[in-house]
Formats: structure tokens, C-alpha cells, sequence
């Protein structure tokens, strides 16, 4: 009876110290991200060798575009463990975003960083969609001086295409778009929406009929019947 009573007296103690991460996830789930920071930061502290805490506060860190924090933790991740895609992956993301923040001389000196982290993703783990889908915005985005490639955008688009068609024709669409091929990223759109990218195709599909092809009325149908198929 003593040792009951003793146990459940520590019992409160116990669990106090090992909920600050789970109520942290739970506020992070249901995206009060301020406030998981507080447990997450807590949690940390008193486990510092825990990743998946660190991995939590850098993407909050990325969410509220507080990049230089975001590196910070994702190069602890990367550093701690080496042969983890997805850590090289957010590394070089949040580095690509603060590139953008950043005067373009200094940007230029980080380009290697942001695409040396998205191939190491790849490499590690060869069907990984998100780091192609990076370099794809990468290759198309940067001037041509410093790297940029549509021919190399459209390698890792066709390696999207085999591991996922939807990604695939998604990605070429989006090529075809920036470079002002509108018909021809309509045509992907729609390879995308038959291949059961129902909500991102007609989305993307609407958005290049509005904005790019200036047909609103064509957004709004294409819209109407995605729901329509919903309902």
C-alpha cells in the first residue's frame, strides 16, 4: 500500500515532465504555433539530444518566416543526423528563403548551400518529391548567369513524373507557366486533374486561366465543377 502511494505521488511529477512535448504537438496540430513553441522550448531544454523537438521549433521558426532561426535548428538536425533527407531538405529551404531576404550579392553565396542541400536530399533518399520540386523553382527562378536551367528544371521534372505522374505533369505545368507557354501548362494542368489531382490541378488550373490567360469566367466553371465532382 506504502509503495502505491508513493508512486502515485510521483506519478503528477512523472507525467508533467514528459507532457510538454505531446501537449506541444497537439498545440501544433491544431496550428497555435506560438504556443507549441513555448512547450517545445521547454521540452528541449530539458532533452536537448531529442531531434524531432528541434525538427517542431524550426518549423515553426519557418512558419512565422523567422528563417535565420530556422537554420539554426535544421542545421543542428543535418549536423546530429547526417543521413536524414528531409533534415537537408528543410535546411536548404529555409536557406532559399532567406536568400530572398537577403541583397543578391550575398544571395549568390548561398545558392550552393540551398541546391548542394536539396541533391544530398535525393541522394539519401532517391524518391524524395519535395527536394525535386525545390530545384525545379530553383533552376527556373535563377538567372541564367548564376546556374539557372530550364533543361535542368525539366530533368527533375521528368523524375517527378516517374515516381509520381501527378507531380510530374504538376511540375511541368508549372515550367511551361513561368516561362509563358500557357497553353501548353493548361494541357499539363489537365494530364494532372485526370490523374487524380483533383483539388491542386483545378486549382492551379483556375489560378492560370485567371491571372495568366485573363479568363475568369473559364476559372470560375472549371472551379464549379471541382465541386460539383466534390459534392
Amino acid at each position: 500500500m506504502k509503495k502505491i502511494v508513493v508512486l502515485f505521488l510521483l506519478f503528477p511529477k512523472l507525467f508533467l515532465a514528459q507532457s510538454d512535448f505531446e501537449i506541444g504537438e497537439k498545440l501544433f496540430r491544431d496550428e497555435k504555433f506560438d504556443q507549441a513553441q513555448l512547450f517545445f522550448e521547454d521540452f528541449s531544454r530539458k532533452n536537448p539530444s531529442n531531434l524531432k523537438a528541434i525538427e517542431y521549433l524550426g518549423d515553426i521558426a519557418g512558419h512565422n518566416k523567422s528563417w535565420d532561426k530556422a537554420i539554426v535548428y535544421y542545421k543542428k538536425l543535418k549536423v546530429s543526423k547526417p543521413t536524414e533527407a528531409n533534415y537537408h531538405y528543410k535546411y536548404g529551404g529555409a536557406v532559399g528563403m532567406k536568400a530572398k531576404q537577403v541583397n543578391k550579392f550575398k544571395a549568390l553565396g548561398m545558392i550552393g548551400d540551398v541546391r548542394g542541400s536539396f541533391e544530398k536530399a535525393i541522394i539519401l533518399n532517391p524518391k524524395h518529391i519535395e527536394a525535386r520540386w525545390a530545384l525545379v523553382f530553383l533552376y527556373i527562378q535563377l538567372p541564367a548567369i548564376v546556374g539557372g536551367s530550364e533543361s535542368k528544371a525539366l530533368k527533375y521534372s521528368n523524375e517527378l513524373l516517374k515516381l509520381s505522374p501527378i507531380d510530374g505533369y504538376l511540375s511541368k505545368g508549372q515550367i511551361d507557366e513561368y516561362f509563358k507557354r500557357y497553353n501548353l501548362a493548361e494541357q499539363q494542368y489537365k494530364k494532372a486533374i485526370e490523374a487524380g489531382s483533383f483539388k491542386t490541378g483545378t486549382q492551379m488550373l483556375a489560378n492560370l486561366y485567371k491571372n495568366k490567360m485573363n479568363n475568369p469566367e473559364k476559372a470560375k466553371s472549371v472551379l464549379e465543377e471541382y465541386k460539383n465532382k466534390k459534392g
